[in-house]
């Protein structure tokens, strides 16, 4: 591959940092846009099902599924056409894709045509544009910058994308509580094409794939990413312990909006803003993550994280009307601070330890266990909750994310302060 030229040398002197890198910040403002409109469709969506077409609360958890079924099913050889293909034609046509996804809800609606099973077509697709922008974006950030900014990349990417878990649901809740859920999904497929305008106006010119590499075998090629994840002792673990925390993280989830709508009778609107209080602890969580990192070491800040992903979990079945918010609010604010230090930490370290053109099969064989897990739990808490109670689902989804930290225990984390370089055969 031959080495990617940058538009502009100002953007990567090491003292200018990555608010004064022009590529950079195109990136940051198109994920910026998708981030928000995405977390406005975890609210609206299930909210068009409920209170539009009256769904119960198995289709409201099977709309969840299938936004995530796509990693199950074409993960591995997204993977594998990621690492052949240039990354930023693949992340705009993911966005156009997505935009017109999401428009057809509204448009359906106008005709009086919307059904459940448009909700989840929409759901799919943009579930499958989901599995290569993501992946495609995890290649992409290495090519922009150099090691050395990948956390800081990182970490302003998670900050931002955490920020939108607060913004997103709190607009869903307004939009629907004045003009209807379905509104709500206008602004979404608005910021899908704002993303792609950004990304067009990036000047950096990627490294070209050579004609070999994309004349090899595609089965051999994914072969070789999952090869590297199963042998290698870190990524191995923190796979599995990612695919164990989203079975907890996605149940509860899946079925929250109909537990505080049907259960505590809440608002649309307080609904939204409660969604966004239990997800603003990551805001704090990316903007404390290399300094947490850099302090007790990339080993231990991991560790740190997996103890508050897990057992806050258990505040929020204790949901009450009234002050009893506050149990739910707290526990995911927890979380959300969890989560956020370890994406980032463990973002940076995939991308450093992990050799390049390997990148994309890499991240997307941990994505396929970590993701792949999140449509079946979405379903086995749909399923729970039909037959003993949405209350109940809850309760076991949160007891099991409690339970997840203890995973990284067994591995080789526990006896180190900061993660590897580069994999011992290196």
């Amino acid at each position: 591959m031959t080495t990617a030229t940058r538009g502009d040398p100002s953007d990567v002197r090491p003292t200018a940092g990555l608010l004064r890198h022009r590529d950079f910040r195109l990136l940051w403002a198109g994920q910026a846009v998708s981030s928000v409109g995405s977390n406005v469709t975890t609210v609206a969506l299930p909210l068009v099902a409920v209170a539009v077409l009256d769904a119960g609360t198995f289709q409201v958890a099977v709309l969840t599924a299938a936004a995530w079924l796509p990693w199950l099913l074409i993960g591995l050889p997204a993977g594998a056409w990621v690492d052949r293909l240039p990354r930023r034609p693949v992340m705009v046509i993911c966005d156009l894709l997505c935009a017109v996804a999401f428009l057809s809800v509204p448009l359906a609606a106008l005709v009086d045509r919307l059904t459940v099973a448009q909700l989840l077509v929409v759901a799919l697709s943009a579930g499958a544009a989901r599995v290569f922008f993501e992946t495609a974006d995890q290649v992409y950030l290495p090519v922009l910058l150099r090691p050395g900014q990948l956390p800081e990349g990182n970490a302003k990417l998670q900050a931002t994308q955490t920020v939108s878990y607060v913004v997103g649901p709190g607009l869903a809740g307004l939009i629907a509580q004045l003009i209807g859920a379905v509104a709500a999904l206008l602004l979404d497929a608005l910021t899908f094409l704002l993303s792609a305008v950004f990304l067009l106006r990036i000047r950096t010119r990627e490294p070209r794939v050579r004609p070999s590499e994309r004349s090899r075998s595609l089965r051999r090629d994914i072969t070789e990413g999952l090869r590297f994840v199963i042998r290698d002792p870190y990524l191995r673990v923190l796979t599995l312990f990612g695919a164990a925390s989203n079975i907890g993280l996605t149940g509860y989830q899946a079925v929250l909006v109909v537990f505080l709508v049907r259960e505590l009778r809440l608002e649309p609107g307080l609904v939204g803003g409660l969604v966004g209080v239990m997800s603003a602890g990551g805001i704090i969580g990316a903007l404390l993550a290399t300094t947490v990192a850099r302090r007790y070491g990339t080993a231990r800040a991991l560790l740190i994280a997996a103890a508050l992903t897990g057992p806050p979990a258990l505040l929020i079945p204790l949901a009450a009307p009234g002050v009893g918010l506050a149990w739910p609010a707290l526990g995911g604010l927890l979380i959300g601070l969890g989560v956020a230090v370890g994406n980032v930490v463990k973002g940076a370290f995939r991308q450093t330890y992990t050799p390049h053109h390997l990148l994309g099969r890499v991240t997307v064989s941990m994505h396929l266990l970590n993701y792949g897990t999140i449509p079946l739990a979405a379903v086995l808490a749909g399923a729970i909750g039909a037959r003993y109670g949405v209350e109940t689902a809850i309760v076991g989804m949160t007891a099991w994310l409690a339970l997840t930290p203890m995973i990284l225990l067994v591995g080789p984390l526990r006896r180190r302060r900061d993660l590897p370089a580069a994999p011992a055969a290196s």
